[in-house]
Order: structure tokens, then C-alpha cells, then sequence
């Protein structure tokens, strides 16, 4: 079985328009259309059982419309989509009472995107209040190619977030291995810490030996295997994670058992 815990997708209206500009801005080239037949296409080509899909909210006005297509395709045919909350928002707690209600598993923030830093008073009470709630919380960590000027969540700030939170139930995973391009500093600040990592769009960007002993030093079942699809190839990625010198037992964990016990599946 393999769980990629971390894909993304757009709704068929936007998707050509919202792909475009995404690529020329990251300077990528995507694996799919970003649609959610893309998607599915991807996952039958490539044997995926279940792709978690996280939604990016850029205004706080999107709510409604993001989670509603979150609640339309969550469930079916492999899918679990997460839902989303802008932390501009004056309604944090209405809203993620409204994910809870819709059946939604998680929330999705992206600090970058929305130009808040993890540990921003704004970020962090959304995150406890999820985390109350039982939801998990997936966060964009480390650099963000499109917007590689700022760094809104650097290993250093998701450490004082952590901290803030002391929520021992808490549910939160830091994509791209704890912070793209940081993984010296997730290893300073990160590793070991109650808290998963996703290892979306690591294909040959992190040196295979650091991301081992990262492994290795977090644990193994702390590790979610992704692939940040469309912006990398959901085989490559697997590709790339079944290289490793993994025993039998982490390597299931990393593919699917530790995403279902996070899931409550």
C-alpha cells in the first residue's frame, strides 16, 4: 500500500490558469495538470492507494469555496482532501468548527502564501484550536520556491510554534523533510521533537545520507512518505524514498501505516 500524504490540486475552472503561473513562478515544470483527473491518473499509473490533497488558501474570503470542493471529493475514489483557514481571518474558531463539521481530517497552511510567520500569535491559535479539535495540521516548511525571499517558516520559528502549542495530542506535520533547503537547521531545532515530517519534493535536493540520519535521529514513524504532486512525479518520489537503506518495518510505516494511524484509519 502507499499513502502520499501531501498532493495539491485545483478545481477544473482554474486549474490551466492557476498551473501556468504557478510554473513560470517556481521555474518548474508539473508532472500533472493539477486537476483532479490528473490526479487520479497519476495514482492509477503509479500504484498510489491514497493521496491527501492540501488545499492553499491565499485569502480568507476563499473559505467557503475551498472547503466546499474539499468536502465534494474528500472520500472518494482515493482521495482524503484536507480543508483550509487563512490566519487573517476573524472567525478562526467558526471556521474550524466548520472543517470538523464537514468531515474534513485536517487543515492545510502555508505561511508563506499567506505572508504569516508559524509562530505569529494568528498561526498558532489556529493551530491549537485544530489541534484541540483533533484535526491535523499540515505546514508549507522552509523555503518556498515561488517566494524564496522571505522564509516564514524556518526550523528555528516551527520550534517556538511547537513550543506554544505543548499540545501532546497534537497532529502536525512540517513539509519537505521539516524545512526545503533547511535541513541543516531541522536537524538543529527539529529532529526529535513531537512533530512528522513529509518528504514532498525531496527527490535528489536533499543528500540522501542527511536524509537518512534525519530519519534514522526523528524516527522512522514520524516520516510520511509525499510527493508534493504536481510539482514532483509521484514514481520518482517513490522511487527516490525505496532507494534508502530502510528496514522492511520502516519502510511501511514511511509508506502507508504511518499515514493511516495518523488518519485514524
Amino acid at each position: 500500500m502507499i499513502i502520499d500524504f501531501h498532493t495539491h490540486i485545483f478545481p477544473d475552472s482554474i486549474a490551466e490558469r492557476s498551473m501556468d503561473f504557478l510554473q513560470k513562478q517556481g521555474n518548474v515544470r508539473a508532472a500533472t495538470d493539477g486537476t483532479l483527473s490528473g490526479l487520479k491518473k497519476s495514482m492509477k499509473d503509479n500504484h498510489i492507494d491514497i493521496s491527501v490533497v492540501l488545499p492553499v488558501m491565499t485569502r480568507p474570503s476563499q473559505f467557503d469555496t475551498i472547503n466546499r470542493f474539499a468536502a465534494e471529493i474528500n472520500g472518494k475514489d482515493g482521495i482524503i482532501s484536507f480543508g483550509g483557514v487563512h490566519p487573517d481571518t476573524d472567525d478562526y474558531i467558526d471556521n474550524l468548527n466548520t472543517v470538523k463539521s464537514l468531515g474534513l481530517s485536517g487543515i492545510k497552511l502555508h505561511p508563506d502564501y499567506q505572508e504569516t510567520y508559524v509562530d505569529d500569535e494568528k498561526m498558532v491559535r489556529i493551530i491549537r484550536y485544530a489541534s484541540e479539535l483533533g484535526l491535523i495540521v499540515s505546514l508549507h516548511a522552509g523555503i518556498d520556491i515561488g517566494l524564496p525571499d522571505t522564509v516564514y517558516c524556518p526550523p528555528r520559528r516551527a520550534a517556538n510554534m511547537l513550543k506554544q502549542i505543548d499540545e501532546p495530542n497534537a497532529r502536525i506535520v512540517l513539509a519537505h523533510m521539516g524545512g526545503y533547503k533547511q535541513w541543516d537547521e531541522v536537524e538543529e531545532y527539529l529532529v526529535g521533537r513531537n512533530v512528522w515530517f513529509d518528504t514532498g519534493y525531496c527527490v535528489n535536493k536533499i543528500p540522501a545520507g542527511q536524509l537518512g540520519r534525519i530519519i534514522k535521529n526523528h524516527g522512522a514513524d514520524k516520516i510520511l512518505f509525499a510527493s508534493d504532486c504536481p510539482w514532483e512525479g509521484q514514481q520518482e518520489s517513490y522511487e527516490f524514498i525505496s532507494k534508502l537503506k530502510l528496514s522492511e518495518d520502516e519502510r511501511d510505516g514511511i509508506f502507508f501505516r504511518n499515514a493511516l494511524n495518523l488518519l485514524g484509519i
